[in-house]
């Protein structure tokens, strides 16, 4: 039962039956709902002798805990982020209390890192949320539950409390968020194509979908790029669906069972499918100019970036249990490379 009434920066609560062995893990369990404390930062607060376990200050995550203990957990104010507020343009697909979805255009960092500062997303809305954001993790910050890559366009929901980040971030973990991405290939993925066949961690199921499974982690000589594996790394499946075929090249639909980093690319590689305009994993792949013709073929070689597009998010609403859908249409360059492979 919790008490919280007093003051609102204090959680009360007491140890339910058959508690966990490490008092870390006891606090997750029992700790209330509404609080929207996860376990890290539980474990934070614990290292900063934030928690009474009986009066008494508790700093071992480790220690035991027993049924009926009172616990008080002192939750400081939200500090200001050290990212900074910058007043950047967003496509805004929705927004509420809790969460915001945002079409995102290539070219924009989702968050600040090392070569890229500023002018990220995270920027943008911190500037664009302002009070709104109560806090995710202890510090005035958007909660980021997953990226795209910088050159890929598309939707994007990032949670404004920690309430929805805990509950966004269980259902990417879960892989119960729905991620359709829209993509342009080089040829086309073929069930009859024999190749196709020869390629590890790739097959075929119903309704001619290709299966790319493997295990995915950091390139050997290149640490910015992943590279696939079957012997260490990532646990990665990503489904391809055909959704127009062209001489050399096609339009295909990408599910995503898991969201590792640069999955879809690498993985569309692996199978000799990489992306059109793909700096990383296209290699030096052109389309046929007698099949395509010279515009076309011209427009493909300038696209400045990997021709994929997050195009649907679909998820349950964190705090509602509102199941939410988004599309968003192919952003203006991959549409003129459609049409010019169409024409």
């Amino acid at each position: 039962m919790a008490d919280t009434s007093n003051d609102p920066s204090t959680v009360r609560f007491i140890i339910a039956d058959d508690p966990p062995a490490r008092l870390d893990k006891a606090l997750a369990r029992d700790v209330p709902e509404q609080a929207a404390l996860s376990r890290s930062r539980i474990a934070k607060l614990l290292a900063e002798g934030a928690v009474r376990v009986d009066g008494v200050v508790a700093t071992d995550a480790k220690a035991a805990i027993a049924a009926g203990a009172e616990v008080e957990i002192s939750v400081p104010e939200a500090a200001e982020s050290h990212i900074g507020a910058q007043e950047i343009p967003l496509n805004v697909v929705w927004e509420d209390h809790d969460l915001i979805v945002i079409d995102k255009p290539a070219g924009m960092v989702v968050h600040p890192a090392p070569g890229s500062p500023d002018g990220t997303l995270v920027n943008a809305l911190i500037h664009h949320c302002g009070e709104d954001l109560s806090g995710v993790g202890g510090a005035k910050r958007p909660g980021i539950v997953h990226r795209i890559d910088k050159d890929t366009s598309g939707l994007l929901v990032v949670a404004k409390t920690d309430r929805a980040h805990q509950g966004l971030a269980i259902q990417f973990e879960k892989h119960s968020a729905e991620r359709h991405y829209l993509a342009l290939c080089h040829g086309v993925p073929d069930p009859n194509d024999p190749r196709l066949r020869g390629v590890k961690g790739a097959s075929f199921e119903t309704g001619s979908v290709l299966k790319i499974q493997t295990m995915l982690g950091r390139h050997r000589t290149d640490r910015q790029r992943q590279a696939v594996s079957f012997e260490q790394g990532r646990h990665a499946v990503t489904r391809v669906k055909v959704i127009e075929a062209f001489a050399g090249a096609a339009l295909v639909e990408c599910r995503l069972e898991t969201g590792r980093t640069h999955q879809i690319r690498v993985h569309m590689s692996h199978a000799g499918h990489a992306l059109i305009g793909d700096p990383v994993y296209g290699g030096r792949r052109k389309l046929s100019e007698k099949a395509h013709g010279a515009a076309a073929v011209a427009l493909a070689g300038r696209f400045g970036r990997q021709a994929l597009h997050a195009a649907s998010l679909g998820f349950a609403h964190p705090v509602t249990g509102e199941r939410l859908r988004f599309e968003s249409p192919l952003p203006a360059d991959m549409a003129e490379l459609l049409s010019a492979l169409r024409g």
